[in-house]
């Protein structure tokens, strides 16, 4: 271990393997063991808070099952020791309380997914802690449709797995600035009601100010109308996670973009409960 964890550290690096590593998670509320599918920096969107550096487009690589095995096995024997969190992670953060998939792209870009969350699964299953370990897919959720996909997806859910669907912004152009992605409304909403049917679903939204600016009056009642309209269209929303950055962005628009304030995204999550009648978590 090359350093100690911490919120805003979550170097990739950290641990010296290919695949894995541990980070303090503040969505997860501990140490959580990071599966990077995209070691090759490659993603199909480019979020303008994205901390990834030399970030290209682009899908993951094949990924070396074995090795993947082996190193989750090693990591989450890691993580079981009270000595081995004691020297590694902060006091208050020394349990390790989930397997996210996750990492330097978008995981679903993954041509051999299923056999991937299999490795995963039986990993967890011969390694992990005793007690319950969350199971978690951290997606942009543009893949949701692809066939090799939802049957990934059904295996995660049948091992009661949950997918957090990423969703920064209510309109296609707001979407445009912050994910880099020409997505539309019509199609997020489809990838997302199937995303419902497939896995329990959580909203995870990062609010970034632009220019000094966080999202103004307009900004957050299209982002209520796009989540009340899917909602009301059949999408099984489980909860929605918002968050700000907590780690310095290595994308060309990191200048314009920084934290809009504690106060201001609990005042936020507060609104978004009573709008949309859905627990709201914040990790500001």
């Amino acid at each position: 271990m090359k350093r100690r964890l911490s919120v805003t550290n979550h170097d990739r690096d950290v641990a010296g393997f290919t695949y894995v590593y541990p980070v303090v998670s503040r969505r997860a509320g501990g140490v959580s063991i990071g599966v990077n599918l995209n070691p090759n920096n490659a993603c199909n969107w480019r979020c303008a808070y994205c901390q990834v550096p030399d970030l290209v487009r682009g899908a993951a690589p094949p990924i070396e099952l074995p090795l993947l095995a082996r190193e989750l096995g090693e990591l989450l024997t890691l993580a079981r020791d009270p000595a081995w969190l004691s020297a590694n992670a902060p006091e208050g953060a020394r349990r390790v309380v989930d397997v996210a998939i996750s990492g330097n792209g978008e995981p679903t870009t993954c041509t051999n997914l299923d056999e991937v969350l299999g490795a995963v699964l039986e990993t967890i299953s011969s390694h992990g802690p005793p007690g319950p370990l969350a199971k978690v897919i951290i997606s942009n959720g543009s893949m949701i449709d692809r066939p090799a996909v939802k049957r990934a997806l059904t295996r995660w859910n049948d091992a009661d797995g949950e997918v957090w669907f990423k969703v920064d912004a209510g309109t296609e152009a707001l979407r445009q600035r912050i994910n880099g992605t020409s997505q539309s409304d019509a199609r997020t909403h489809k990838l997302l009601h199937l995303c419902c049917g497939l896995a329990r679903t959580r909203i995870q939204t990062c609010v970034v100010t632009w220019d000094g600016e966080p999202p103004c009056d307009a900004e957050r009642a299209a982002y209520i109308k796009f989540l009340r309209d899917a909602i009301s269209g059949g999408a099984r929303v489980h909860d929605v996670l918002l968050y700000g950055i907590a780690r310095e962005s290595h994308q060309p628009e990191a200048a314009r973009i920084d934290h809009p304030g504690e106060a201001w995204i609990r005042d936020y999550g507060a609104e978004l409960e009573r709008a949309l009648d859905l627990t709201v978590h914040v990790r500001s």
